[in-house]
């Protein structure tokens, strides 16, 4: 249910057409809340029979039109009170440390490599979020400054600073898998001999 309380986030904005929308939550919401267009599209619809949001047609193109989606006070009422909810957690699924489990079924190539791609994985989006906070702190960031102009001054600073906070903790938890993928590539050399080496295997192979 998560995915309408986004949508309704980014829609208390400015009414936005479904493929604007998508491509807004591409760009800010994917970052904490990943969903497809097969999944965005069928809940605008749902929440619009609700009542959560209003549906018109508007110009697009030359000659073509789109449905944009508007928020309703409906829809700013559910978003409230889904704030004032307790968090509820999911019991997890993660693949990744379900496999790390059981690497000693993995031939040690194998499981440097489930390991780096780990790393490789948390590093990137690590630099994705300090980026996104860059943009947020130097105010280049198109969604925020959107959402800032429709906001009370009084509360600009509490807003840039919640988005930062957010962002943080997702580094902070990049790094913390980013140092546990580099303490798995030393434990695989520990219990099955460090990594052969180019140059070495190339020697072995003319001899």
């Amino acid at each position: 249910m998560s995915l309408r309380y986004a949508l309704l986030a980014l829609l208390s904005v400015e009414p936005m057409t479904g493929y604007d929308l998508a491509k807004r939550f591409e760009s800010s919401v994917a970052f904490v809340w990943h969903a497809p267009d097969s999944q965005i599209y069928p809940e605008l619809r749902k929440m619009t029979k609700e009542g959560l949001l209003q549906a018109e047609e508007v110009s697009w193109g030359p000659r073509g039109k789109k449905t944009q989606y508007r928020i309703t006070e409906d829809g700013r009422a559910a978003f409230r009170a889904w704030m004032q909810e307790p968090l509820e957690y999911s019991r997890e699924r993660d693949p990744v440390h379900l496999k790390a489990a059981y690497l000693e079924w993995a031939e040690p190539g194998a499981a440097r490599e489930h390991m780096q791609a780990h790393i490789d994985y948390h590093t990137m989006r690590r630099d994705q979020w300090a980026d996104m906070i860059t943009g947020l702190r130097a105010g280049t960031n198109e969604m925020l400054s959107k959402r800032l102009a429709a906001t009370p001054e009084a509360d600009r600073q509490r807003t840039i600073e919640y988005k930062v906070f957010t962002y943080e903790g997702l580094i902070a938890r990049a790094e913390t898998e980013i140092e546990w993928g580099k303490r798995g590539l030393k434990l695989i050399d520990a219990l099955s001999g460090p990594a052969p080496q180019a140059g070495r295997r190339a020697m072995d192979f003319r001899a």
